[in-house]
């Protein structure tokens, strides 16, 4: 698994683990954290290697950690902060990074499951969304680096899946939350607790009434296992079908926190989401 060290992969883990699972967990440790797995490290099936699935290097140097059943990939960057910070990083990731993966997998007759984004819809023109939506996303805006990405990475996986024969996955994940999400990394609602924590204004961009819909980590692993053991091969969104406007969130987080903290608004960032909203009556279909 790539990625395994970050808020979603770590937990994935833990889930793998107690189902009987061996994991070998890659992770160059830019977003992710060693404190996520740490309470593995004496586990007998589980073992961490740092290291950047970009590198050339990388499919030689995983030959020599055994044979795969799966082949796991959510090593790309999904916090706004991060991949803005890190642009050409993300690229490589969804590129160089998930064809190196999915060689891996290809060599070890194993599943591939890529995890994609809401983000391959951009600011989406339809409402809510649907896997055959092929989306409204500006391809050099500061946000592309991901978008793109991912975008590439589902191409590049289904290619492999149609010239070889792979069996592959695809994950469309909308918005998620959950314990280990990095307080400081961009996302929402990680901003808005630890503002409100630190009693300092909760800041929402724009005027709040562009929506989200966000789904609860344990809710999203349960779908990514279903999905890895599916014979579904294109793109199935999971999330939470629930929308509400980020306005909404802020004011439900000062009632939990019994916060002071005022609501500041401020300029929109070019080309953020004015609705996001999964429709999921694809998974329902196939994952019941």
């Amino acid at each position: 698994m790539s990625g395994a060290a970050g808020f979603i992969g770590s937990h994935w883990v833990d889930r793998l683990l107690a189902e009987g699972c061996s994991v070998v967990g890659v992770d160059k440790l830019i977003t992710g954290s060693r404190a996520n797995v740490r309470h593995l490290e004496s586990h007998c099936r589980w073992r961490f290697v740092e290291a950047d699935v970009n590198d050339s290097g990388f499919p030689g140097r995983a030959q020599g950690w055994g044979g795969f059943d799966g082949v796991l990939h959510l090593a790309p960057l999904a916090s706004p902060k991060e991949y803005l910070a890190h642009p050409i990083e993300t690229l490589e990731t969804g590129s160089t990074a998930t064809r190196h993966l999915l060689e891996i997998a290809l060599r070890h007759e194993a599943r591939f499951l890529l995890t994609s984004t809401s983000e391959c819809y951009g600011d989406p023109l339809e409402h809510p969304q649907r896997e055959s939506y092929w989306g409204h996303v500006n391809p050099v805006g500061p946000r592309s680096c991901y978008d793109e990405s991912k975008r590439f990475a589902e191409a590049i996986t289904m290619a492999f899946h149609r010239r070889y024969g792979l069996r592959t996955n695809i994950a469309r994940i909308f918005n998620t939350y959950g314990p280990r999400v990095k307080m400081e990394d961009g996302r929402v609602v990680p901003a808005l607790l630890s503002r409100a924590r630190a009693g300092k204004p909760l800041t929402i961009f724009g005027d709040g009434r562009q929506t989200r819909s966000f789904c609860y980590v344990d809710d999203l692993i349960e779908g990514l296992n279903r999905l890895r053991l599916s014979e579904e091969r294109e793109p199935v969104n999971l999330g939470n079908p629930h929308e509400i406007t980020l306005l909404e969130l802020a004011e439900e987080i000062q009632r939990l926190l019994g916060t002071k903290s005022p609501i500041e608004f401020q300029p929109l960032p070019e080309n953020d989401p004015a609705r996001r909203q999964p429709d999921i009556s694809k998974a329902k279909r196939i994952l019941a």
